[in-house]
């Protein structure tokens, strides 16, 4: 996008070097014409956004930034007429979060509901009242690579959060709703977009160590050459022995990135994530042991799986004049294993139930493309195409302590999906700034089940957006927005018919920004086509319904004292809530026995909450000589899967951070740590047909990092 280019932010890391407000390329920057060679970008603030054609003769020359928009993305502006939460690395850096959903649950206020299993196993995380099994209503992006995985037979859209290699993070931006033109299929109540570090100097060497047998080593490095590019390398490893019997798990990780400059103005920026994981689950507890707190009962001892990822990215930009184009193409590799024993039951008679063996092995393909240019007043278009191959061989199996008795299913799936795009905005008057964006996308699905005949479909989806944003003052503004997003439907893997999940956003509300502090609220609406319920005992699905999401979002962070000099201390207040109205209006859901489904219509939708809130303090010194977070999470009453009309009572949990340089000790030495669910609150992670998922009681962990 055209702005100017944004202000280095700092970060819980020292000497890293890339800008936290153009990712993954490095700030390009336009003075009358393209940088001279050896010319090294400036970092200007953003929020002075304006066009040149209003500067004074003989004034000097302002920068002007065309921001990489394809895909990627960078941080959501605040004065775009949408909703969005920024997550910066120092935040990251101070939560006590159990995993990449828990992170978020902590930082953005974003739903989530863990399934009990280990990194590998896709948890449920929610936006704006979507039930989103395994987050397929939400798409995760890192680096412009897409992680989620379409013909997917346990879930359309599987989406694994786990591959984020949280040492190489450099901020996420959550998006609310359908309303980026640059997002597809499963960007449907939002998005999820994250940019890793470009570049730093030196090395890092982090070890931690926790409650439930948590130990962690992490090893980062990397290098600038300033004008010509950089790196960041980086190696973990992670264990735990879980709060349950039989819950551990077992966690490898590799990340690269490497940038560098051919030429003035053309870039070469490239990635790769690689991710290994293997786990053991306890299964699912009866509402009574919940109850008990008998968290020591373990369903069926052989439950567990493994999963192994990997995902390579280059990237391209040149920048000539007042155009920025930029291609990005990746290639992705993944198997996942699981043995998972179904439910009549839970708890101690859950083993009665059949176990199930799912093999999944995938590749793929994809690639972006956009050209990016200056309008004549102050904003920006941009046209794209995007393209993406996925085949996925899925595999189902009876079994008895991992032996196999019998097929269920065996099927392999293939999906091309091809889209162009449109995004822009203009201020139209100093006042009024105007966003309008399209997507059409059309994906063709193949399904071919062992020793039989293949079945081919294709849909097409137009997805209109518009937004708009009026400054009442310079410190108000009023918006509002529509847009219509999209999701495959789950299944589509044996039934390629199935029709994609669609839905109208509504949206519009205020922003209120003065220097750091910044408050919205709005007012948004949902109405969903081709809703699908989903038996999570069974499996089964009824496909055809008609659902409304509508509430009241708010979300601020207000500086409360301000630290103007290095030895200050400061302090923020920030929150994140949803307040929710989630019910189908015409929906059913296929029972077990295979009678008639059970009529929906009316009853909250399943798996979501009436109220999601997060409230946070941050206190610190200027100097970051430390920092510290207080922070509680809130959920309200929820609807369980495949229990009409049943809606359990709210809990809320209290969270602990903080972090602290030792350099008088050691030089580069830092130490962390925070505790999770301070109070030991018993609470639901997820319940379902009777069963319970219990949720991680009081934890902590420690880190020690030493950088060179």
């Amino acid at each position: 996008m055209l702005i100017l280019c944004p202000t280095v932010r700092a970060t819980a890391r020292t000497a890293v070097r890339a800008s936290a407000g153009v990712a993954p390329a490095v700030c390009l920057v336009l003075v009358a014409a393209a940088p001279l060679a050896g010319q090294r970008p400036t970092a200007r603030p953003d929020t002075t956004a304006r066009g040149d054609s209003a500067a004074p003769a003989g004034a000097r020359p302002r920068a002007i930034q065309l921001r990489p928009v394809t895909v990627v993305a960078t941080p959501t502006e605040r004065g775009a007429p949408l909703g969005a939460t920024h997550v910066d690395a120092a935040t990251i850096a101070v939560t006590p979060s159990n995993s990449p959903y828990d992170l978020l649950r902590q930082t953005a206020g974003v739903a989530v509901h863990e399934q009990g299993q280990g990194p590998g196993f896709a948890s449920d995380a929610s936006l704006r009242g979507f039930s989103s099994d395994h987050s397929t209503d939400v798409a995760l992006w890192i680096d412009g690579v897409p992680v989620n995985e379409p013909v997917n037979g346990h879930a359309e859209g599987y989406n694994d959060w786990n591959v984020l290699f949280p040492g190489g993070v450099q901020d996420i931006d959550v998006i609310r709703g359908p309303t980026s033109a640059l997002f597809g299929n499963f960007a449907l109540s939002g998005v999820v977009n994250v940019r890793t570090l470009e570049r730093m100097s030196g090395t890092e060497a982090t070890v931690t160590g926790g409650a439930f047998g948590r130990g962690e080593g992490m090893l980062l490095t990397g290098f600038d050459h300033g004008a010509t590019g950089g790196g960041v390398l980086g190696l973990r490893f992670a264990r735990e022995d879980g709060f349950r019997p039989n819950a551990g798990y077992n966690l490898g990780q590799g990340h690269a990135r490497l940038v560098h400059d051919l030429a003035p103005g053309v870039r070469v920026d490239g990635g790769v994530e690689l991710y290994s994981s293997g786990w053991r689950s306890p299964g699912y507890l009866s509402a009574d042991e919940f109850a008990a707190g008998q968290y020591d009962v373990v369903s069926n001892p052989s439950d567990g799986g493994f999963k192994r990822r990997a995902q390579e990215r280059v990237s391209l930009s040149v920048l000539a004049g007042s155009a920025l184009w930029r291609t990005t193409a990746y290639a992705t590799q993944s198997r996942w294993s699981l043995f998972l024993t179904i439910p009549p039951a839970g708890g101690q008679f859950e083993g009665t139930g059949s176990q199930t063996e799912e093999e999944d092995r995938r590749h793929g393909y994809g690639a972006t493309s956009a050209l990016t240019w200056a309008l004549p007043r102050a904003g920006e278009a941009t046209v794209g195409v995007e393209g993406r191959w996925d085949e996925s061989q899925y595999e189902n199996y009876y079994t008895t302590a991992r032996a196999r008795d019998s097929v269920n299913a065996l099927v392999t799936g293939r999906q091309l999906l091809g889209a162009v795009f449109v995004q822009g905005h203009t201020d139209v008057t100093d006042r009024l700034r105007v966003d309008v964006g399209a997507r059409y996308d059309a994906l063709g699905t193949r399904s071919t089940p062992d020793g039989g005949e293949a079945t081919r479909a294709t849909h097409a989806v137009v997805s209109p957006k518009f937004g708009a944003l009026y400054r009442l003052t310079s410190l108000l503004g009023v918006y509002g927005n529509v847009s219509r997003g999209f999701r495959s439907s789950d299944g589509v893997i044996t039934d390629p018919t199935l029709t994609p999940i669609t839905a109208w956003a509504y949206e519009g509300g205020l922003k209120l920004t003065r220097g750091d502090a910044y408050a919205r609220a709005a007012l948004f609406r949902m109405d969903v086509s081709n809703e699908q319920s989903i038996n999570p005992i069974t499996l089964l699905a009824t496909n055809g319904g008609r659902s409304r999401r509508q509430g009241v979002e708010v979300e601020w962070r207000v500086p409360v004292v301000a630290a103007p000099a290095a030895g200050g201390v400061g302090a923020t207040l920030s929150g994140d809530w949803t307040f929710n109205d989630a019910r189908y209006r015409t929906a059913a859901i296929a029972p077990d026995d295979g009678g008639d489904p059970a009529v929906l219509d009316g009853l909250r939708v399943y798996n979501t909450s009436k109220y999601v809130g997060l409230a946070a303090f941050d206190v610190g010194p200027g100097s970051r000589a430390w920092r510290a977070r207080v922070s509680g999470t809130f959920n309200g009453p929820y609807s369980p899967f495949d229990e009409p009309g049943v809606v359990t009572g709210a809990w809320a949990l209290l969270h602990v951070g903080g972090a602290v340089d030792l350099g008088r000790l050691a030089r580069g030495a830092e130490l962390s740590g925070g505790v999770r669910n301070v109070l030991d609150r018993r609470y639901p992670e997820l319940i379902a047909g009777g069963v319970i998922s219990p949720g991680q009681p009081r934890t902590f962990e420690v880190s020690l990092r030493l950088r060179r």
